[in-house]
């Protein structure tokens, strides 16, 4: 039974973060925050080989396209193992999938194309096991009709490759756009082109403290640092996050190496981790809504993350799996939901 509907009727499941971000020696990381405030998000670590055989969910069951993984591919998988959120491949290719309610719409759904109908929660299986390139991608997508499992949650992606070049792509009306992401960032809706746009409201924002300003003889000083970001907006919708996370991944000092710039990014995501209370007063066990993040350095093919139950980063190098030999299987992001305290003796 698809699970999916586990995000139908709420909006802070389209809380997600997405930047990106490359180091003074060319690697190319791709980082993000996955949101859910209404119970425990089963996540997972999945390992696709080459070879696997795997098969389309569609609206009326397991009966869709059906394709085998020729690139093993390492993702974080919400629900079920299928529904890759974040991931990997071998050959540098990464995706990831982004909530996208109302301004996204996908063809209607018909059963006499079930061949070659895909679930809008495995496009990112699908691109990482099919594709190198974008490219590919671009030149293959009419070869399937993405459709939605559950009405309400309409989604857009992200692909990037290890040489930096990063494209959304958007289905409205049914049909599929890509756009040049040169911002770096993703959130949810409205569109990447309105997001853009919206920008140009905030060209008064920039690093540092802003100068002092004359008033007739009064002199107006900034109260404290970095008051040149006077006006950033705080709130988590995505608009707000957007052109946060646009100034703060814009401004970041470039790191040298790539486990530098991993580390950037999870600094850069902390601002965007959303407090549960925010979003569902009555939710008492999470510790955030925020329940995982992830950066992954494209170029050294490794896969890190850290959960909401244990903030240690974890790092899955793609090039420790045989790909020939790997079972597809998958894994908890937790071994045990426990924050980690390392007591200091004195």
């Amino acid at each position: 039974m698809v699970a999916a509907t586990i995000f139908a009727g709420t909006h802070l499941a389209a809380a997600c973060t997405g930047i990106s971000l490359t180091a003074a020696d060319g690697s190319y990381v791709q980082a993000r925050t996955i949101e859910w405030a209404y119970g425990k998000l089963k996540s997972e670590y999945v390992v696709i080989p080459r070879g696997e055989k795997l098969q389309s969910y569609t609206p009326s069951g397991l009966n869709g396209v059906r394709f085998e993984a020729k690139y093993g591919t390492v993702g974080l998988a919400v629900v079920q193992r299928e529904f890759i959120a974040e991931g990997l491949n071998e050959a540098g290719l990464s995706a990831g999938l982004f909530f996208f309610p109302r301004f996204g719409s996908y063809k209607p759904y018909a059963a006499a194309n079930n061949d070659k109908t895909l679930a809008d929660l495995q496009v990112v299986q699908w691109i990482l096991t099919q594709f190198s390139t974008i490219d590919e991608l671009k030149s293959s997508i009419a070869n399937v009709d993405i459709v939605g499992l559950e009405k309400s949650a309409v989604v857009h992606w992200r692909i990037g490759e290890s040489s930096g070049k990063q494209v959304v792509m958007e289905i409205v009306d049914g049909e599929v756009h890509f756009y040049d992401n040169t911002v770096g960032v993703l959130t949810n809706a409205p569109g990447f082109e309105w997001h853009l746009a919206n920008l140009e409201n905030y060209v008064n924002l920039r690093p540092g403290s802003a100068a002092n300003l004359q008033l007739g003889k009064i002199t107006i000083e900034p109260l404290g640092g970095s008051s040149a970001m006077l006006g950033l907006p705080g709130d988590f919708t995505p608009p707000s996050r957007f052109v946060r996370a646009a100034f703060f991944r814009n401004s970041a000092p470039q790191r040298a190496t790539g486990i530098g710039t991993v580390l950037e990014c999870f600094h850069l995501l902390n601002n965007f981790d959303v407090p549960i209370a925010i979003e569902n007063p009555d939710e008492k066990e999470l510790p955030s809504a925020t329940q995982w993040t992830s950066a992954i350095d494209l170029t050294s093919r490794c896969v890190y993350y850290k959960t909401a139950y244990d903030s240690s980063i974890r790092c899955i190098d793609l090039r420790d799996i045989d790909f020939e030999r790997a079972k597809y299987a998958s894994y908890p992001l937790d071994k045990e939901e426990t924050q980690p305290i390392v007591r200091i003796k004195i």
